[in-house]
């Protein structure tokens, strides 16, 4: 096993969350896409990348579970990178068929692509605000199969992830945006500008 490598993974995706938690405690997290922070997702998704060209996926059997799942993160996080993250995805898939990374982690990359895309999700993990106020996955490749198919990577079903998450987001945050048409424009403007559309 690689410690060198997992403990950079481990220090990177430190940063992320303590960037993350200073930026939220000063409430500038909320309001989208605050600079510091993609600042911070666009350094580590560098440092990924360098990892990529020089040992491919960091594998369980290379970095342990916690760098396999900091490096998963790190992807998860480098949204203004599309090509890059499509890369990751093809990368994670391999090290799934490998048995070298939780299939989970497969899922969440894709459905944080199929949503910057605007395209269905497969497995509703991306969640923003709805017409009524609560967090949804928004529209799903295949709703009648998505608890199946969910289970099929590990992950609880929809209903139950959705009440977490929910929770999770109101304890920390604003709640739902006062201007929900605002909130999606900007969405759509951002994605326009990175590649996403």
């Amino acid at each position: 096993m690689r410690s060198d490598l997992t403990l950079e993974l481990l220090r990177l995706e430190r940063r992320d969350r303590e960037t993350r938690a200073r930026l939220a405690k000063d409430g500038v997290l909320f309001g989208g896409y605050a600079p510091a922070m993609e600042q911070v997702h666009l350094d580590n998704a560098a440092q990924l990348e360098t990892i990529l060209a020089a040992e491919g996926w960091p594998e369980r059997s290379k970095v342990g579970s916690e760098g396999c799942r900091a490096a998963w993160i790190i992807a998860q996080h480098a949204i203004s990178l599309p090509a890059f993250q499509r890369k990751c995805l093809t990368l994670l898939r391999e090290a799934v068929a490998r048995g070298e990374a939780p299939a989970q982690h497969a899922a969440y990359l894709e459905d944080r692509i199929r949503f910057n895309e605007g395209r269905p999700q497969r497995y509703g993990t991306c969640l923003d605000w709805d017409e009524a106020g609560r967090l949804s996955p928004g529209p799903l490749e295949d709703a009648r199969a998505v608890d199946q198919l969910r289970r099929d990577v590990d992950l609880p079903p929809l209903a139950e992830a959705i009440r977490r998450v929910e929770a999770e987001t109101l304890r920390e945050g604003p709640g739902p945006p006062a201007d929900l048409g605002q909130w999606r424009r900007r969405q759509e403007e951002w994605a326009r500008r990175v590649g996403w559309r």
